[in-house]
Formats: C-alpha cells, structure tokens, sequence
C-alpha cells in the first residue's frame, strides 16, 4: 500500500474523500477481532444493549433523529 500523504488526499474532491474514508471504514470493519475496546467502552455498550433488551421501542429510528438535529437550525 502507498503512503497517503496529506497533499494528496487534499488534492481530492469532496466526494472522493468521502468514498476514501467509506473505503478505510469497510477494511476496519472486516477485522472487528483487530479493534480493542476499553473496559469503559464495554460497559457503556453493554449498558446499552440492556437498555434495547429491556425496552426495544425505546429511542428513535436514525432517519427520525437525522431530520430533528437538521431541523434545529
């Protein structure tokens, strides 16, 4: 793999960056075992997963809470 420097990725549209950042995201994503987690991070997302279990309606689906943060300004 070639260095990235920063020049080049600032020579980019946008649009390719974008796709750049998707593209690191979906090789992160293919070795979640690679990711090390924080005993305060397990915690927070297991408090989280109870929280679903125990009330899975709870909360808003993301489109809704897209449109309420867009509409605040």
């Amino acid at each position: 793999m070639s260095i990235i420097v920063e020049q080049n990725v600032l020579a980019l549209s946008i649009s390719e960056r974008i796709q750049l950042v998707e593209d690191i995201w979906d090789s992160i994503e293919k070795v979640p075992e690679s990711i090390q987690l924080s005993e305060e991070q397990k915690i927070e997302l297991d408090s989280r997963l109870d929280g679903y279990h125990n009330d899975p309606g709870k909360g808003s689906p993301w489109n809704v809470v897209c449109e309420r943060i867009k509409s605040r300004k």
